[in-house]
């Protein structure tokens, strides 16, 4: 199955226009599309199935408990699918089964451990800061933040450790936030802000054959070696913003396959 990946186009700021990857069997848009959402209709019509996984940038200016099930409205009406703490079985045209595995897994803060969390939220403040959301009505700070990335953490974990039974040929994993360091910006490398961007996923990570993530306004494509298997592979091709130069590079036609 060969999947067409796109993040952080920013549409509510950015000009890009998006087009369907030639051979692609679906898209997936992994977070930060459009913090109005309006941008989500420019895929619509698409001709494969579109999977979506939010990114933070979604909830700008909103109460989070509210816009979740807004967004999967929205989203639905456009005829995608959203995960967020779901799966979703994919059958591809040559009987290749994929299960998909998405959730947002905002950030615990513990990507340099528990030692350093405490450094790494006083971080994020700045990050919270600009997205100005709520959770019941409390600024979504950094303590809500974690609590939202636990709660991640652990589903993923748990469906992680589910046993395919010969339901499903491949696992995907599709995060807006990087699963480990080496999804990590070089322009900014290992600081205590770099842990609002990348979680300490390392150990899940081999339990999928493709880790797809955002975020990070970068390119990555980087492997873990699982012994008696083929490597599984972590790949991000978010485009970011053209004025700090971050689009350059950027293939919006680029495809990996599962």
């Amino acid at each position: 199955m060969k999947l067409q990946l796109l993040s952080d186009l920013h549409l509510e700021s950015e000009a890009f226009d998006p087009e369907p990857a030639p051979g692609a069997d679906l898209l997936v848009l992994a977070g930060d599309i459009d913090a109005t959402w309006a941008g989500y209709e420019r895929f619509v019509g698409w001709p494969v199935p579109v999977l979506v996984v939010a990114g933070n940038h979604e909830f700008d200016g909103r109460e989070i408990r509210d816009a979740w099930p807004r967004l999967h409205e929205h989203v639905a009406r456009c005829g995608f699918t959203l995960l967020q703490r779901e799966t979703t079985l994919v059958t591809a045209a040559d009987g290749q089964r994929v299960r998909f595995v998405g959730a947002t897994r905002w950030s615990d803060f513990d990507l340099f451990g528990a030692a350093q969390r405490q450094r790494a939220m006083r971080a994020a403040a700045y990050f919270m800061m600009l997205m100005a959301a709520t959770r019941d009505g409390a600024p979504f700070d950094a303590a809500a933040v974690r609590d939202e990335g636990l709660a991640c953490r652990a589903w993923l974990e748990s469906a992680l450790a589910e046993p395919p039974r010969g339901r499903w040929d491949r696992t995907v994993v599709v995060t807006h936030f990087g699963p480990g360091l080496r999804s990590a910006d070089p322009r900014y490398g290992a600081q205590p802000g770099t842990a609002s961007f990348c979680n300490a996923d390392d150990d899940l990570i081999p339990r999928a054959d493709l880790w797809l993530h955002g975020h990070l306004h970068c390119r990555h494509d980087w492997r873990v070696a699982r012994p008696g298997r083929r490597p599984a592979r972590v790949v991000c091709n978010a485009r970011g913003l053209v004025g700090k130069g971050e689009a350059e590079g950027h293939d919006p036609l680029f495809t990996v396959e599962v």
